[in-house]
């Protein structure tokens, strides 16, 4: 795999410093405002500056010595050549003044506006911009056994059920995982609270879930939904990280901010794939409904036909619900019988049975 990319002011001026060349270099959304110098005396045949500040005798200069120089695109509420993924912080900016003033609400926005008006250049942004983030989740995501947690984006705070989806999330990071959840609300939320807790002591957990309660959906107030999350990451600095992979198409659900990293999608189907593709240690099925059910069956394909390797596990939980009020454990397995992977499902009936069952399956 090619690994030339410049991500960072530091990494561009080591390069330039060890080698006095950027041939063959990818460099992504740097300021090179102050480099002017740096890039006139360099070798920048074959270099690909992707959304760089820079002068304009400095586009010049790169371009007649056989760079390419695709400029920062004016007017964006997004970067559709980051070269890291979201935090938190960045996609709830300026949430003092309304939630509708964030970045995350201003590209749900802008995304709205221009996905069904045919413009290839919303288009190609879109495309530029899932492309960049499924680049940076990949080196996020380098050596990492990750385990994917599914569940419905309703599962309200101060439910059992959402306690439980935490004490899951804990459990999980707690015994060397990263959780890896679509990102939202609800069960998705849960779980990476649950991993956010890892670090501290039990009691933090309970405390938290107690906080939260307060707004117990974003349906009523995002703002408040968002506020009371941040209250608890206040209140417990440096919690543990886990990765939520939420999309602009379900743009009126906003990100959780237990995730510490955020690789959020415009394509839904890209972001779907990937979140499954990447769950190398297995997924989790909470309840939850449609969404939930297309989600198992995505993952369920290719284990069936073994395209991405070996089967990965696929614990679903809750009896009542997999097999009565949605029953899609009867029919999953109806599909592994006799395959490979009918050693790597389950169903349980509790959170807490998870990581042993995990454990039994990856065996």
């Amino acid at each position: 795999m090619l690994d030339h990319e410049i991500e960072s002011l530091v990494e561009f001026d080591d390069v330039i410093e060890a080698t006095g060349s950027l041939s063959g270099w990818r460099v992504q959304s740097v300021d090179l405002s102050e480099r002017t110098d740096a890039l006139a005396s360099a070798d920048t045949d074959g270099a690909v500056f992707l959304g760089c500040a820079m002068a304009a005798e400095a586009v010049v200069r790169v371009q007649e010595s056989g760079g390419l120089v695709f400029p920062p695109v004016p007017k964006l509420p997004f970067n559709p050549y980051r070269g890291r993924l979201y935090s938190p912080e960045e996609l709830f900016a300026g949430l003092d003044d309304g939630y509708e003033q964030t970045p995350d609400a201003r590209s749900y926005s802008w995304f709205q506006r221009t996905k069904n008006d045919g413009d290839v250049f919303s288009s190609m942004l879109r495309a530029v911009h899932d492309d960049a983030i499924s680049d940076a989740l990949d080196e996020h995501l380098v050596g990492a056994r990750v385990v994917g947690v599914m569940g419905g984006h309703r599962l309200a705070r101060g439910t059992d059920a959402y306690a439980g989806a935490a004490r899951l999330g804990r459990a999980l990071a707690r015994g060397g995982h990263t959780v890896a959840t679509g990102g939202g609300p609800g069960a998705m939320e849960a779980a990476n609270l649950g991993a956010y807790a890892a670090p501290f002591e039990d009691g933090m957990l309970e405390k938290s879930l107690e906080m939260i309660s307060a707004a117990p959906s974003f349906e009523d107030s995002v703002g408040e939904w968002a506020r009371a999350a941040f209250a608890v990451r206040e209140g417990w600095p440096q919690g543990g990280a886990s990765v939520g992979i939420p999309t602009w198409f379900y743009g009126h659900e906003p990100p959780n901010a237990f995730a510490q990293c955020i690789a959020k999608y415009f394509v839904n189907a890209v972001r779907e794939d990937g979140l499954l593709a990447r769950s190398n240690a297995g997924v989790v099925f909470l309840p939850g409904a449609a969404g939930t059910v297309q989600e198992i069956f995505d993952n369920a394909t290719p284990n069936y036909y073994q395209s991405r390797g070996a089967p990965t596990p696929m614990v679903l939980v809750n009896e009542e619900h997999w097999t009565r009020t949605l029953p899609c454990w009867p029919l999953l397995q109806a599909l592994a019988s006799e395959r490979p992977m009918a050693s790597r499902i389950a169903l349980v009936d509790s959170v807490e049975e998870v990581p042993a069952t995990l454990a039994r399956l990856s065996g």
